[in-house]
C-alpha cells in the first residue's frame, strides 16, 4: 500500500475540520487590505474577513503562497513517512499558486515524489475534488492512481454561483468580460460559471431569488451527483435554496460551507456557489 499525502490550498474553501479529518494539508494564500497583511484562515477567519469588508476603507486583494511555503510542506511529508504527495491545487489561469507548487516541488527534487494537479477549479468544487482524492489516498491508492483520479474528477465538476455585487470582480480582473456587466449591472444579478478553469458569465437574473433559483436549477440538471456543496460568503437569504439542494439526487451529504478570503476577496459579500461533481 502506498502513503500519499494529499495538499491542497485555501481557495478550496475546505471546512478545517474536514480538512484535518481527512488528513490533508491546507496551504493558505495571502490576503491585503491596503498595507495589512493577513494568512488565509491562521490570521483571518473567514468570518472576520467578512466583518472586515465591511469595515475598511480598501477593497482586499490576494497573493499566492510562496514556493517555500509548499515545499516545507512537501518536505513534512516525507520526514512522516510519505511515499509521495499529490497537490490538488486551484485553476492554473486565476492564480500563480500553481506554478509556486511546482516551484516548491522542483526544490524537493530527489526526496519525495511530488505532483501538481490542475483542477481548473475553485472553492468547494476544487475542496470536493480534494476530499475524494484524500478518501481514496487513505485506502493505499498509488500516487499515480490518485493523479489519474484528480484529472478524471475536474472533468466532472461544476460550479453555478451569483454576486451582489461586480465591484470585487472587475477590480480582480478574474471575470472575462465583466465590464460588459455594468450598464445593467443594477437592473440584473448576473451568474457565474467555471469554464477552462476562469469564471465566466452563466445568465443574468433580475432578482437575487430568481437568480438562487437558477443555481439549484443548474445542479439539477447536472444529477445524479456524487458530491455535491454550497459555499456562501455572508450571505443570509439562502435556507431556501439549501432546502431545494437537499432534494437533489446525490451520493453524499450536502456540504455547507462558508466562502474564505480568497474567493470573498473576488466575489463580494453575498456571493453563492453551489458546486459538485456529477456521477
Amino acid at each position: 500500500m502506498s502513503k500519499v499525502r494529499v495538499v491542497t490550498d485555501s481557495a478550496s474553501d475546505l471546512p478545517d475540520d474536514l480538512a484535518a479529518q481527512l488528513n490533508i494539508d491546507v496551504i493558505p494564500l495571502s490576503i491585503r487590505f491596503g498595507e495589512e497583511e493577513f494568512v488565509d484562515r491562521r490570521d483571518l477567519t473567514p468570518a472576520q474577513f467578512w466583518a472586515k469588508c465591511k469595515s475598511s476603507k480598501h477593497l482586499p486583494e490576494t497573493a499566492a503562497p510562496a514556493p517555500g511555503a509548499f515545499q516545507q510542506a512537501f518536505e513534512r511529508a516525507a520526514a512522516a513517512g510519505y511515499d509521495g504527495v499529490i497537490v490538488v491545487a486551484l485553476s492554473e489561469v486565476l492564480s500563480a499558486t500553481h506554478q509556486a507548487a511546482t516551484l516548491g516541488a522542483q526544490a524537493v527534487d530527489g526526496v519525495i515524489d511530488v505532483r501538481v494537479v490542475d483542477t481548473r477549479a475553485v472553492s468547494m468544487a476544487q475542496g470536493l475534488i480534494a476530499i475524494e482524492v484524500a478518501e481514496a489516498a487513505a485506502t493505499g491508492a498509488s500516487l499515480e492512481d490518485l493523479v489519474t483520479l484528480c484529472e478524471n474528477l475536474s472533468s466532472r465538476v461544476g460550479v453555478i454561483g451569483t454576486i451582489n455585487t461586480l465591484e470585487h470582480l472587475i477590480k480582480g480582473g478574474r471575470l472575462k468580460g465583466a465590464k460588459a456587466l455594468l450598464g445593467s449591472a443594477l437592473a440584473i444579478k448576473p451568474l457565474l460559471a467555471l469554464k477552462d478553469g476562469l469564471v465566466s458569465e452563466a445568465g443574468r437574473a433580475r432578482t437575487r431569488t430568481k437568480a438562487l433559483a437558477q443555481c439549484a436549477a443548474a445542479a439539477r440538471a447536472a444529477a445524479p451527483l456524487q458530491r455535491m456543496a454550497i459555499a456562501h460568503g455572508s450571505a443570509d437569504d439562502i435556507d431556501g435554496l439549501i432546502e431545494e439542494l437537499r432534494t437533489i439526487p446525490c451520493a453524499g451529504p450536502l456540504i455547507n460551507t462558508e466562502i474564505g478570503s480568497v474567493v470573498g476577496t473576488h466575489g463580494g459579500p453575498g456571493i453563492v456557489a453551489v458546486c459538485w461533481i456529477s456521477a
